[in-house]
């Protein structure tokens, strides 16, 4: 299909009342890049209880559902079957699950190895009584579909699950994953005023979360991810607090609408695209390395390359009596199936080029393409389960990298 298909494809999709939309960036364990015995994309059961809720029940022992799955990205089609293996409630057992299955196997694209890591939108179409009768999925195969997708609906990251329903929006991750609430979920009074006049930067966000995150007692991996999602709930307060009143407010125009909707969507993909690296600047920081000394942030170098990190500095990379063994580079790429091939021409006298990434896995072939091309994987600890098991020997924590990186300034 041409990639026009994929504009006209979500238009088709986006019924008012007559779909409901399931997101989501395949990780290793919905794939078969772990060559897990029970592949299948993870759908959590209370939103399949929502688009099938003949399976919330104890009466009757593993309820099943038959529904018709379009693969349209890939012109394939599966009758499929989403069960809810209810031992726990059934009083027969430990299992309190949800499972898709009858996918095919590897001929499937969503349980393609190659596919790990690739954004994927569910668009299940409801009957007049809510309930789903088929399902048509669109599995991105590069970027540019990707951004397609972020560009109507937000970034969606590794590990997010998110619902989106056409004519209202998308809804709260809290409605898919039952959590308790954390504190960095700001009141009103803890709001700034300024941030009210105008949304705060990526770097004020941040400097929240720090704030409400320290560094006591936790390592880089473990800092880095509770940060992460403390910020994200930050910028879900703000984000509350200034776009709902002008939301409310109404507008003179169509125009006007779709200019606030358009601010809405650019401050989610600014806050997604800049988040991680500024996270780990400000961890490279608490771990003493001194910026412009130790490393730099987004220097520009040979023919305008701005790598996101370069260790020691600029002045040591431009200079040619500088051992080469002694560089570094960094890039921070949130999820980085086909984005890692803009690191390789980033800094020509490295030949290991690190990658930090919060991907929940990568195919084999995947893996072996990126190490052959000289990118080095930096993830958190934390991630390490998602990858491939012979791939996992291979992946660098970022505390490990942080420990190189004072080894080469000794």
């Amino acid at each position: 299909m041409a990639l026009v298909d994929l504009a006209d494809w979500m238009d088709e999709f986006e019924r008012p009342e007559k779909s409901l939309w399931y997101i989501k960036r395949l990780s290793a364990n919905d794939t078969l890049a772990n060559n897990a015995h029970q592949a299948g994309p993870y759908i959590p059961k209370s939103f399949l209880f929502r688009v099938f809720p003949q399976l919330d029940t104890s009466e009757v022992k593993n309820p099943d559902a038959h529904f018709d799955l379009y693969i349209d990205s890939h012109v394939d089609y599966r009758r499929v079957r989403a069960v809810y293996y209810n031992g726990k409630r059934y009083g027969d057992g430990t299992r309190d699950e949800s499972r898709l299955t009858n996918f095919g196997g590897r001929t499937s694209a969503l349980l393609d190895p190659e596919s790990t890591g690739a954004l994927a939108v569910f668009a299940f179409l409801l009957d007049d009584a809510g309930q789903a009768n088929e399902c048509h999925v669109w599995v991105s195969r590069h970027p540019t579909e990707e951004d397609l997708v972020e560009e109507r609906i937000g970034p969606v990251e590794p590990g997010q699950l998110v619902v989106w329903e056409p004519g209202i929006g998308r809804e709260m991750p809290s409605l898919l994953v039952p959590a308790p609430r954390t504190s960095c979920r700001l009141s009103s009074d803890e709001i700034s005023p300024a941030w009210l006049e105008k949304f705060p930067s990526g770097e004020e966000i941040i400097r929240k979360a720090v704030e409400l995150r320290s560094a006591t007692g936790l390592n880089p991996d473990a800092r880095l991810m509770r940060r992460r999602v403390c910020e994200f709930e930050v910028f879900q307060s703000i984000e509350e607090a200034y776009f709902l009143p002008r939301i409310s407010a109404g507008f003179p125009s169509i125009e006007a609408f779709i200019s606030q909707a358009h601010a809405i969507l650019q401050s989610r993909k600014s806050r997604s695209g800049n988040s991680l690296e500024l996270h780990a600047r400000q961890i490279f920081i608490e771990e003493g390395l001194r910026s412009l000394q130790d490393f730099q942030h987004r220097p520009r170098i040979e023919n305008g390359k701005i790598p996101d990190f370069l260790f020691p500095s600029k002045t040591a990379y431009e200079d040619a009596d500088f051992p080469a063994t002694r560089l570094r580079m960094l890039a921070a790429k949130t999820t980085c199936k086909d984005r890692w091939r803009q690191v390789l021409n980033e800094a020509d006298r490295i030949p290991v080029k690190h990658l930090l990434t919060l991907q929940e896995g990568v195919s084999e072939g995947q893996f072996r393409e990126m190490k052959e091309a000289g990118v080095q994987l930096v993830v958190p600890t934390g991630l390490h389960d998602s990858f491939p098991e012979n791939v996992r020997p291979n992946l660098v924590s970022f505390e490990e990298f942080i420990g190189d990186i004072r080894l080469i300034l000794l």
